[in-house]
């Protein structure tokens, strides 16, 4: 039930998938050891001086296998009958054999659930506090309300948040247009938990909380097919539950946690559609019904999908566009490496036919949603910026896009409404490029990892008899921070994925580097911009994704000593028993309790925390 192993049974190694060795691409075909590449004789001087050392390589696996490997549990895979646990029988416990056999065909979904529970509980208890608009919640509450209320963002009086949080509460909507600088998906998102809660902190927050905990389910499922194995997607749920940053935005009404969502929705798609086409042209291979044109494979409605949450992604923010670039040449890697494992001749031409239609549909795909998601804007009269163009007939490129160009066309065939959203874009653009102004929470991306510099999302002093303070003097923050040990182990683990990449070309690293990478290094492009720590939100699941896959090499390949797997197995585990010490250990700080000035300092392990 619980088999680390990626196989039906005990020869395969850790969460490795069994591809043929020498496959072409960095980002596509794992291998256990490096080897010649396909067609090179396997008695190279090399691998001869393996051989004295003793290794002997696995005889190759049929293509079929090393296409789509098996998954290590399930209702197809697991017998309908199980031998009973040899661990438990050690502790004298004895399921009934019919539950027993029933936990080990369902453990891929019982295991997940168990720990997104885990997860939801700990992100829904006390949602409500602080009882305050904490940080940038000030803007997204309010903007959330009002695209509810009348399709866009609104203004609000300086003395609305008092009002919003009074006992006898007031909402003093107006319906003044206000200028924004971010798409509304994730505003929409806040906003259905304020028509269903009211609007009060447990309302605007929980949407985000349950795309929270729904994120757990997704990495848990993500990592067992990435490794082939329900134990390591279970540890990679739990690692992804007690991370700190990720606790913070799951209970905060900001953009960025749903960013993270869409964004590692797509990946879960985008690996779904490789398993898929490569099961494809598996059952095309073994039927023997493989001519010229096989392969194409027709419709992929797992991309599709991937493509439509890209389009949310970037309708929520744009940094989204990053991600869609990384991802595309991501799902090219892998459609090169399937054909070439499969036996193509061409399997660049082929991959690149896809990645030409690819190129097309998403394109129009992502835009389509991205313009969807202004429904309510064209919608309104009073949007702002809606009447732009209303009077602009004959408008020239400059004035659309907000910079000079060097030619000159007419535009007036373009919809007035188009032509406004354009030009609003353009001044959003600016705003992004120029936003300079210092701010006390600021950071460089080069300490992201280091967690140098968190946000401190919400800070009050109470006095004894205050806010439940028991003492002289207490604290109460909801700091935005990673947990440290988490993060300062991810540093190793990233580091181990770029040498799995590439030294053993292991396309689960490059898989785990490309959605990285997306979430990650365009930051460093605007170092004179300000930013915050907690935009590391979206990359921080395939951190946990590498220190993951690095713990699955910690336990060691199934092949491997008893002792191997005894060792390697409890240094593993005290690992993640270390990262979930520290997380509760800074859990006052992550949820805002109430605790001593003293516990607070203890908790403030540099200067630049506080």
């Amino acid at each position: 039930m619980w088999r680390v192993s990626g196989e039906k049974g005990p020869e395969g190694p850790v969460g490795v998938d069994h591809s043929e060795a020498g496959a072409v691409a960095l980002l596509d075909e794992a291998v256990a050891v490096p080897g010649p590449r396909d067609g090179e004789e396997g008695t190279s001087g090399w691998r001869r001086a393996l051989e004295r050392l003793g290794h002997r390589a696995a005889e190759p696996a049929p293509v079929a296998e090393r296409l789509v490997p098996p998954m290590p549990d399930g209702p197809k895979v697991t017998p309908r009958r199980v031998a009973p646990s040899p661990v438990l029988l050690s502790l004298g416990l004895r399921l009934p054999d019919a539950l027993w056999s029933w936990l080990c065909r369902w453990a891929g979904w019982l295991g997940p659930l168990a720990v997104a529970a885990f997860a939801g509980v700990l992100r829904f208890s006390g949602l409500s506090g602080p009882r305050s608009l904490i940080f940038d919640e000030t803007y997204y509450a309010k903007d959330a309300y009002s695209l509810w209320r009348v399709g866009y963002e609104t203004s609000w009086p300086d003395d609305a948040n008092g009002k919003i949080m009074a006992p006898q509460q007031s909402i003093p909507f107006r319906e003044d247009p206000s200028y924004i600088v971010h798409p509304p998906v994730g505003k929409w998102m806040i906003g259905l938990g304020e028509q269903l809660f009211g609007m009060n902190p447990f309302g605007w927050r929980f949407v985000v909380a349950v795309l929270g905990t729904l994120s757990v389910l997704m990495i848990a499922r993500i990592a067992r097919r990435l490794f082939r194995s329900t134990l390591l997607g279970c540890v990679a749920g739990l690692l992804l539950a007690v991370d700190g940053l990720h606790f913070v935005m799951s209970r905060s009404a900001l953009l960025d946690l749903v960013v993270m969502f869409w964004c590692l929705a797509a990946f879960g798609f985008l690996l779904l559609d490789r398993d898929r086409t490569r099961g494809l042209i598996a059952r095309r291979i073994e039927g023997g019904t493989a001519p010229a044109g096989w392969w194409f494979v027709g419709a992929r409605p797992y991309r599709l999908a991937a493509w439509v949450c890209i389009g949310l992604t970037t309708a929520t923010k744009w940094s989204g566009l990053y991600i869609a670039v990384a991802f595309f040449v991501l799902g090219l890697c892998w459609d090169h490496g399937a054909r070439k494992l499969a036996g193509s001749r061409e399997p660049l031409a082929f991959a690149l036919w896809d990645a030409a239609f690819a190129a097309v549909v998403l394109p129009v795909v992502a835009t389509a949603v991205y313009v969807a998601s202004w429904t309510g804007w064209f919608l309104s009269d009073h949007g702002y910026g809606r009447d732009w163009a209303a009077h602009r007939a004959g408008l020239s490129p400059d004035a659309v896009l907000g910079v000079r160009m060097p030619f000159q066309f007419d535009m007036s065939w373009v919809p007035e409404s188009l032509r406004s959203l354009w030009h609003y874009h353009a001044t959003m653009y600016d705003f992004h490029v120029g936003l300079t102004s210092p701010h006390t929470y600021q950071s460089n991306p080069w300490s992201w990892l280091l967690v140098g510099r968190p946000v401190s999302f919400f800070y009050e002093s109470p006095k004894m008899g205050q806010s439940g303070c028991q003492v002289s003097e207490c604290a109460t923050e909801v700091l935005g921070i990673g947990t440290p040990l988490l993060w300062w182990t991810g540093i190793v683990a990233v580091l181990y994925c770029l040498y799995r990449w590439v030294a053993r070309r292991d396309w689960r690293a490059g898989a785990i580097l490309c959605g990285l990478a997306a979430g990650y290094l365009p930051w460093f492009m605007y170092q004179e911009r300000t930013i915050f720590l907690f935009y590391a939100v979206v990359f921080v699941p395939f951190l946990v994704l590498a220190v993951t896959m690095m713990l699955g090499a910690l336990i060691g390949p199934a092949t491997a000593s008893r002792d191997r797997r005894l060792i390697g197995g409890t240094a593993a585990g005290v690992v993640v028993l270390l990262v979930m010490w520290n997380f509760a250990y800074f859990l006052p700080i992550f949820s805002g309790r109430t605790i001593p000035m003293e516990d607070w300092r203890s908790r403030m392990w540099f200067n630049s925390w506080i």
